[in-house]
């Protein structure tokens, strides 16, 4: 699994409103484009790009979603909002 948990903190949630991107730790050996993947298959959505920052040897994902797909609902939906 890839995908480890979403982050739930004031500016994740305010990146969920304000530019459709939610916020995952993922597997350190992951690359961009098998993060998009398994976030498409999971959610059923298209991702539009993907940012990483290693912190505190976790892998943080900032994960922008098409316009079509608002983050709001997979957020609603991991009880991070």
């Amino acid at each position: 699994m890839i995908i480890l948990k979403p982050v739930a903190t004031e500016k994740t949630v305010k990146l969920v409103e304000l530019e459709n991107t939610i916020v995952f730790v993922v597997d350190l050996r992951a690359n961009k484009k098998e993060i998009a993947r398994e976030i498409e298959k999971l959610f059923r959505v298209k991702v539009r790009k993907i940012r990483t920052l290693i912190k505190e040897n976790e892998k943080i994902a900032y994960i922008k979603l098409d316009k079509k797909n608002p983050a709001i609902d997979i957020a609603t939906k991991l009880g991070v909002m």
